[in-house]
């Protein structure tokens, strides 16, 4: 499964930024898909997921800011970031993986080639 993401870049304290990844036909039909986000020096952080019936989770550290959704039409998967903070400063990386269990504390098969995330104060 090759994933591709865009829509990374800078942005200011408070402000928002959509992240893209466009994954190969069908394969939200079949595969969990998730974000991570990793900052050099610290391990992989998920951040949300969403099932192929549309259950999503997300990380304590971005409920209520961050929204995952996909376009199943586009076979796009979205990471909506509002109210971001300087600490959300990552590369952020789409994941997929063939397993039911689907939840943001997991590991992944399949990953993109990540989009860097700053945010400045």
């Amino acid at each position: 499964v090759t994933l591709v993401e865009s829509g990374g870049g800078s942005a200011q304290a408070g402000g928002s930024l959509r992240l893209a990844c466009d994954a190969p036909p069908g394969t939200f039909k079949e595969y969990c898909m998730g974000w991570l986000r990793r900052v050099p020096g610290k391990g992989p952080e998920g951040v949300a997921t969403i099932s192929t019936t549309g259950a999503t989770t997300y990380a304590d550290s971005v409920k209520g800011r961050f929204t995952i959704s996909r376009d199943q039409a586009k076979d796009t998967l979205y990471l909506q970031l509002d109210a971001l903070k300087p600490e959300d400063t990552a590369t952020y990386y789409c994941a997929a993986d063939l397993s039911s269990y689907c939840t943001h504390t997991r590991t992944f098969y399949y990953y993109g080639q990540g989009t860097q995330v700053t945010v400045s104060s």
